[in-house]
């Protein structure tokens, strides 16, 4: 399962347990953060493609 996912003005592509590195992102480590901005979702095959996000749709993240 990955998702294309619009974080600081930038799209990444991310999946779970991965690290990204996301300039300009207004949290401290330790925080929690959602990111409700997510283009498409891709779950073994079956695809879910916002027109522009998919609504209800959103990514959590822990900031190291």
């Amino acid at each position: 399962m990955f998702a294309i996912v619009s974080i600081a003005g930038q799209q990444f592509k991310v999946e779970e347990g991965q690290q990204i590195f996301v300039h300009r992102l207004a949290a401290s480590e330790g925080d929690s953060v959602t990111f409700d901005t997510v283009h498409l979702i891709d779950n073994d095959g079956t695809v879910s493609i916002g027109a522009p996000n998919l609504q209800g749709a959103s990514i959590r993240a822990s900031v190291l």
